[in-house]
């Protein structure tokens, strides 16, 4: 791979991913697009989507699936491989994109790397992941069919996971540290009205405790640092932290700009300090972080890779 060196290599098949690699189709670069996972990255773990303007009430596979096969309709070049490094020659301008089965060169870089679930902090909480902690309602959420089931969060993900959840629980307890949700209105207010839910502001889970799965959850009311034990049977419960996600950006090192919270500093073309180089959807800084911004941001970063190549885009 090392001796080709091709216009752009695009990192992440999220929704940022896949429309920077229909564009780059479109501008016929010479692209390749380099996803760990399955085609869709995050999105693919969403159950229903009906904020995706035409398609309301699909899920996240199925628009993932149909991003794919209509980049691979128009010629994209998927591979499935972990990318380790990203390096840039400061002679040549070229970048190294190293995998774990060699590297490729190229031109230009579009970054989609997306962000990860951020952990909640309390004790216990790496101890029994995967054993009665999670992070995706939609992947984990039929292990506590007829469960009570807890949602760390106060936002839009929580919210939404919390409504998915409540279909499948007994009970539904959202834990939020402040007085009010900061998830949008619609949405709390269908919480508010949902039996199986309910919750419980100015509140913390300070620890998780149990044997091989969880039997005990100690809350925190925050306005007066009261203490308070829930025991249960063992593996009757289960708790979803969703307080919110933190961008993986450590692959480009010093080649970008972070801001405070770590994510990447771009300019409306989606370029970073290092020419050459652009970043698209969640790993940016931006003020709205959905599938439809993700694309968008895919679209803008191909047609400005080959507007840096030198190319024609579409206008």
């Amino acid at each position: 791979m090392s001796d080709t060196v091709r216009d752009l290599v695009i990192i992440g098949g999220g929704p940022a991913g896949l429309s920077a690699a229909i564009y780059a189709s479109r501008s016929m670069l010479d692209a390749v697009t380099l996803e760990r996972e399955a085609s869709g990255g995050q999105m693919v773990l969403t159950g229903e989507i009906d904020n995706y303007p035409g398609l309301p009430g699909t899920d996240g596979y199925g628009l993932a699936e149909a991003m794919r096969a209509q980049a691979e309709g128009l010629g994209a070049h998927l591979e499935m491989d972990l990318v380790t490094s990203v390096g840039r020659d400061e002679a040549s301008g070229l970048f190294s994109v190293s995998t774990s089965t060699g590297v490729y060169q190229a031109k230009c870089v579009i970054a989609a790397l997306g962000a990860r679930p951020r952990r909640a902090g309390f004790e216990g909480e790496e101890e029994f992941t995967g054993r009665g902690v999670s992070y995706c309602a939609t992947c984990d959420g039929m292990f506590y069919r007829n469960k009570h089931v807890f949602v760390i969060g106060g936002g839009n993900s929580a919210a939404e996971e919390a409504l998915f959840l409540a279909r499948i629980a007994s009970k539904v307890t959202i834990v939020v540290r402040r007085d009010h949700m900061r998830a949008q209105t619609a949405l709390v207010r269908r919480l508010e009205s949902d039996e199986k839910v309910e919750i419980r502001y100015q509140t913390s889970v300070v620890a998780v405790e149990g044997g091989r799965l969880p039997s005990s959850i100690t809350l925190r009311d925050n306005a007066t640092g009261t203490l308070k034990v829930e025991n249960h049977e063992e593996g009757s419960f289960g708790i979803f932290v969703l307080v919110g996600r933190e961008p993986e950006t450590e692959l480009l090192g010093n080649l970008v700009e972070r801001d405070e919270s770590g994510y990447v500093v771009t300019d409306d073309r989606m370029a970073t300090r290092t020419p050459g180089l652009f970043v698209a959807g969640d790993a940016r800084r931006k003020p709205l972080r959905q599938i439809v911004t993700a694309a968008a941001d895919g679209a803008v970063a191909a047609t400005s890779a080959a507007a840096y190549l030198g190319l024609p885009v579409e206008g």
